[in-house]
Parts: C-alpha cells; sequence; structure tokens
C-alpha cells in the first residue's frame, strides 16, 4: 500500500466561464513510454522488439495526453519506463513482467521507490491541493488500446456517479458520424484507480479511464489521428458543461420575500 503527501503545489487550469473555478482537470498517462534505463537493459537484451511493441507501452497515449495538458493548462503526470519494468497501474506482483521477475528483491523494491512511488504521490499530491481550491477534480487516464479496434471507450468506476454523469455526457458529445464510442460504467478499475477512489470522494473526485484504439494512432482508421485527437480535446469542454452545469448569478430584485 502506499500512502498519500500533502503539499504539493501547481498552476492550476483555466478555462473560458465559471468553470475553472469549480473544476480542476488532470491527465496522466500511465504507459506513456517504452523507455528502459541503462542499468536495466541487460534483461531485456534480444528482446528489444518487444520492449516496443504494445506490450511495452502504448503508443499514441503521450501525444494524446500532452494534447489534452496543452489545452487545459496543466501539467501532466506520465509514467517514465516501460511498463515491463514496472507496471504503474498494479499491485504485488502483478506489477512485475516476466523481464522484471529475474531482477532481485532488492532491485525491484529500488525500482518501485525510484519510479512508481513518486507517481502515485505526485497523483494524490495534485487532486489534494485541486480539492483545496475547486469544487471538484476530473481526473482523466489516457490509454490507447491495441485490442479494442477503432474505438473510442469511457470506462468509469463502481460507485462513481459524478465520473459516471461525465462520461455519459462526453459519450454523447463525441458520439458523431462513424465513431464508435462506448462507455462502460461500473468499471473494475486496476489497483491505481481503485487506491484513488477509495482515497478521495467519489462525489468530488470523478476518475474516467480514456482507452482509445491505437487504429487511429498506427493506421489512421477509422479515423486521422490529428482528427479524433481534436474531436476528444474539443468535446471534453462540452461534455463538463453539459454535465457540471454552473448556474447562473441570481438577478437583483428577484429575491422572493
Amino acid at each position: 500500500m502506499w500512502d498519500c503527501q500533502a503539499g504539493a503545489s501547481r498552476t492550476s487550469c483555466t478555462h473560458p466561464g465559471n468553470l475553472e473555478l469549480m473544476t480542476a482537470y488532470l491527465f496522466s498517462c500511465e504507459n506513456a513510454t517504452c523507455a528502459v534505463p541503462e542499468a536495466y537493459r541487460e534483461i531485456f537484451r534480444d528482446f528489444e522488439d518487444i520492449v516496443a511493441s504494445a506490450e511495452g507501452w502504448e503508443p499514441g497515449s503521450l501525444n494524446l495526453a500532452q494534447g489534452f495538458a496543452m489545452k487545459f493548462r496543466t501539467p501532466l503526470v506520465h509514467g517514465d519506463v516501460t511498463r515491463l519494468l514496472i507496471d504503474y497501474e498494479s499491485e504485488g506482483d502483478a506489477k512485475w513482467s516476466r523481464f522484471a521477475m529475474k531482477l532481485p528483491d532488492t532491485t525491484r523494491t529500488k525500482i518501485f521507490e525510484r519510479h512508481e512511488k513518486p507517481y502515485r504521490e505526485q497523483l494524490c499530491q495534485r487532486i489534494q491541493e485541486d480539492l483545496r481550491r475547486h469544487s471538484r477534480v476530473l481526473h482523466v487516464m489516457i490509454h490507447t488500446d491495441a485490442l479494442a479496434d477503432s474505438r473510442v471507450t469511457l470506462e468509469t468506476p463502481v460507485g462513481g456517479n459524478l465520473a459516471e454523469n461525465i462520461a455519459a455526457a462526453w459519450r454523447h458529445r463525441m458520439n458523431v458520424n462513424d465513431l464508435d464510442v462506448r462507455h462502460f460504467r461500473n468499471s473494475d478499475m486496476l489497483a491505481l484507480g481503485e487506491s484513488l477512489c477509495r482515497e478521495f470522494p467519489m462525489d468530488q473526485y470523478a476518475l474516467v479511464r480514456l482507452k482509445v484504439s491505437q487504429s487511429f494512432f498506427l493506421e489512421g482508421r477509422p479515423w486521422r489521428w490529428d482528427v479524433i485527437k481534436k474531436h476528444l480535446l474539443e468535446t471534453l469542454p462540452l461534455a463538463m458543461a453539459d454535465a457540471c452545469p454552473v448556474s447562473a448569478p441570481e438577478s437583483p430584485g428577484t429575491a422572493q420575500d
């Protein structure tokens, strides 16, 4: 298990209108890279093609996550090593691949302390800070999917009513032309998502796991990557306005005795 640490500060996101006063946006990308630190390259010798494949990372995920972070003017939290070295979203033995299991326990502990623990603490610090300054936090975990062909998927956790409302509104905004968009409610989150949902009140912390088929990024189908990326970025603020409307201030003279 791991503990959240308080005290991190950051530049809050800004957004036209009053939504920035109520909603903070957090974007994370767990499987952003297939990088292997020099000290651990020996265990992947002759398997470099596997590390560079979808088994080792999620092609396109970092590019998409950077797009969201830039649009909403908020720092991105992303992984810095291949998931074949350590899987940031899992717990216990599940976080270690068949390659990483070749390493001694002390070495794996060092990898956890150097890479995954700071990542999780950074997420917690961001959420804690945002909940002190905003009414709610929307956390979008950004992934690309090698298996779900030509599809965009939104997953929300059990009991996450706020997340479910936002995802439903986002699906409605995205669902145009031939785009296959699916929303899976009450989804089983991986260990990282489950931990965050236990740690923070789900009526204020909304976790949405976004999965975009890698066919968009690698093959340009059914839409070109730049087109689907633009569509995702443009529809999220519209969905937030639909799901969490800001009440207009009461006009003078309208109060009733």
